[in-house]
């Protein structure tokens, strides 16, 4: 877990506002934490622009789009949480977790969200969250 998400790159207040300043701040912890270059952030906009990646369960897992690969560095997420949800195309996003994947990670990282995300327990743990420890303890053998 530790080589995919760090306790750095967890954030329990996020300051964004909207959708797009979301899916920056999500791409920006990408990026200082050495596993994106920098303008995966944009192709993450791209990828936005094109599809909703809103999945549900105030859940929204912005990434780049397929021609980006090449500006992932290694696999890595990044995990928000926002105490006011954000209005993600009508829908309200209270956890915002962007995905780096190289190769086919990114599948192998969004069934495990996937699986965080309907567990109504784990769900509750990441809502209850006081330190980027504690979502490590959720997301620990799932990512």
């Amino acid at each position: 877990m530790s080589d995919v998400l760090s306790p750095q790159s967890i954030v329990l207040g996020g300051e964004a506002r909207t959708r797009d300043e979301a899916i920056t701040e999500a791409g920006l912890l990408l990026v200082a934490g050495g596993a994106v270059d920098e303008s995966y952030v944009d192709a993450m906009h791209e990828r936005e622009a094109s599809v909703s990646t809103f999945m549900g369960n105030g859940l929204a897992i912005p990434h780049g789009t397929n021609e980006a690969k090449s500006l992932i560095r290694r696999t890595a997420i990044s995990f928000l949480r926002y105490d006011q949800p954000i209005d993600w195309n009508g829908s309200p996003a209270r956890f915002v977790v962007g995905i780096a994947g190289a190769g086919d990670d990114h599948l192998t990282v969004l069934q495990a969200l996937a699986g965080a995300f309907t567990d109504d327990a784990a769900l509750a743990a990441l809502e209850s969250a006081r330190t980027p420890d504690d979502v490590l303890a959720v997301l620990v053998g799932r990512v």
